[in-house]
């Protein structure tokens, strides 16, 4: 790489000693060896955005489908949302106190309210696709195996948060999550010398559950690049193929 550098170095400094004088066969050589060494791939710019348009497509709806299904959270330790700190401080005092059907309820309730919540995710991850320029997808095809899912956090991460939050309110309300915190907090109050403070329960699981939405992203990325399997069209085995 360094030796092509050179010559290309070298060349670009005869051009300007001789201008003119260059004959157009050597012009023609510089340009294909400059488009070689700007794109050693061998990808065109449409290639390159269009693999990784599709890899995205590939990898959020691998993603959603995985976190939205039944137990898509709550089986996972990877992303299970577990219990808010407060609570876990107090979790052998509760059950202790009989409150152990409750606990247990209310982490599952977190969970199942983000599997509910994840399948609105999909169309703001598609909306950051379509804005995905030539730059962007050459930097994430040279960036690391986490690079597509650090583009879509920087696109969808403010977006995702103003959608999910009153969705995930919503479906905690619907789940039960509420009123199971609820009853453990007022269990938590009238322990002595219990860790209390003010909780915001929608951030919480907003939060926890686009955690862990990014996380399972970042892993169906990951596949894409390193599992030749995983690329299931023809373009994406190019472009990745030429990493």
């Amino acid at each position: 790489m360094k030796s092509r550098a050179l010559i290309l170095i070298i060349s670009l400094m005869f051009v300007v000693s001789y201008g003119r004088q260059v004959d157009a066969g050597f012009q023609d050589w510089l340009k294909e060896t400059t488009k070689k060494l700007g794109g050693e791939k061998g990808l065109s710019e449409d290639e390159i955005v269009n693999g990784l348009k599709q890899a995205l497509e590939v990898g959020t709806n691998n993603a959603v489908s995985t976190v939205s299904q039944t137990d898509g959270y709550f089986k996972n330790p990877k992303i299970r949302i577990p219990l808010p700190e407060n609570v876990m401080k107090a979790e052998k005092l509760l059950r202790a106190s009989g409150f152990g059907d409750q606990i247990n309820e209310f982490e599952l309730s977190m969970n199942r309210a983000a599997e509910r919540a994840a399948p609105e995710a999909k169309s703001i991850f598609l909306d950051a696709v379509k804005q995905m320029s030539f730059t962007d997808a050459r930097q994430i095809l040279d960036g690391p195996d986490d690079a597509a899912t650090q583009y879509f956090q920087g696109k969808t991460s403010g977006r995702l948060q103003e959608i999910f939050k009153p969705i995930t309110h919503q479906a905690m309300s619907e789940v039960g999550v509420t009123n199971s915190y609820q009853s453990i907090d007022d269990k938590i109050k009238t322990i002595p010398f219990a860790d209390r403070m003010s909780f915001d329960l929608d951030q919480y699981v907003t939060d926890k559950a686009l955690n862990g939405l990014y996380l399972m992203l970042a892993e169906e990325e990951k596949k894409i690049r390193q599992d030749p399997a995983a690329r299931v069209t023809n373009l994406l085995k190019k472009v990745f193929a030429s990493e």
